[in-house]
């Protein structure tokens, strides 16, 4: 990526300074880590695993929504602790805060669809009941 970033091509080194110093430092970061701690990084492969069950588990409310409610619900309070987590750790972490607020909007934005289909749901619902 920072290659890219860095490229002639891109606007961003002279447009965003600051993306582009927060780039090369995570590369450095990640590079000082796996020369001397190359297990940490392994800890990325179980998030992206982690990742994966989670949205096969949204399958459920496809297959049957009334029943599998439970799914979309445990996705806004997942969206809900997104904010907290971004904040805290962020700051515990030295995270900039502009990148905390990109952290936080996958929950603010992410609920938005979830509390839709929540409705959604509830709705069919109440129709299956009334039929």
């Amino acid at each position: 990526m920072e290659e890219v970033l860095g490229s002639g091509a891109s606007p961003v080194p002279e447009h965003l300074p600051g993306l582009m110093e927060w780039v090369v430092r995570v590369r450095e970061g990640l590079d000082a880590t796996d020369a001397k701690y190359p297990f940490v990084l392994y800890g990325t492969d179980w998030l992206a695993f982690a990742h994966l069950v989670i949205a096969v588990a949204f399958y459920g409310p496809y297959r049957d929504p009334v029943r599998n409610i439970w799914v979309i619900e445990f996705g806004v309070i997942a969206c809900a602790g997104i904010v907290p987590l971004a904040l805290i750790c962020g700051s515990v972490r030295g995270i900039p805060f502009y990148w905390q607020l990109v952290d936080m909007s996958f929950g603010v934005f992410g609920v938005i669809p979830l509390l839709v289909v929540r409705r959604l749901i509830k709705r069919l619902e109440a129709y299956e009941l009334a039929a």
